[in-house]
């Protein structure tokens, strides 16, 4: 074990919660399903509340290589605030248009990637991991254009178990797209930081 786990069951009827605090993880439960994003602000708010250091993010659903999370935290031991995984590729159109942004905007080439690890302080700095229906993207995309050090790790990708956690192509590509929207209006907000 790299840490303490935290597993947001969000409001799934099947034995995710117990399974899991069965294997030794904290487990924040959802009455009802309330969304990606909503999931991950939960998380981190119990993260915070146990005073770790670090956190890391994984999606559930199997494509994300659990062995190199010592690559991932001993990155953050070495002073990033995030390590970012990138893909071999994008799974959607809307994604490789998001990452072309963030990569000239951020210098971030999957910002989608559910696979990133946070130094705390980042998330203390924002306040929250989302506020806008960012699609996991606001905290890392924060850290970024504030100046703090980030680096990005080449990940493999495994196949997924079950359906995609965005819904089908277009309704997929439509979330994404505002969030992308979304992001380059706050980029560009006055009183934005950086």
């Amino acid at each position: 074990m790299y840490g303490i786990p935290v597993v947001v069951n969000d409001g799934s009827a099947d034995d995710t919660a117990a399974t899991a605090a069965a294997a030794g993880a904290i487990v924040v439960n959802h009455r009802r399903a309330r969304g990606y994003d909503a999931a991950l602000n939960s998380g981190f708010r119990r993260a915070a509340e146990l005073g770790v250091e670090y956190a890391l993010t994984m999606d559930a659903d199997g494509q994300h290589d659990p062995t190199r999370i010592p690559q991932f935290l001993r990155l953050l031991a070495d002073g990033y605030w995030l390590v970012s995984g990138v893909r071999p590729k994008p799974a959607r159109i809307s994604e490789s248009i998001f990452a072309a942004y963030t990569r000239l905007a951020y210098g971030i080439h999957d910002p989608l990637c559910g696979m990133k690890a946070y130094a705390m302080s980042a998330y203390a700095e924002l306040g929250h991991f989302d506020s806008y229906g960012s699609m996991g993207t606001e905290l890392a995309l924060h850290t970024a254009r504030v100046g703090h050090p980030v680096v990005e790790v080449n990940i493999p990708i495994s196949l997924r178990l079950g359906a995609p956690r965005l819904g089908g192509r277009l309704r997929g590509n439509a979330r994404i797209f505002r969030a992308l929207a979304l992001a380059i209006l706050r980029g560009f907000r006055p009183g934005a930081a950086g």
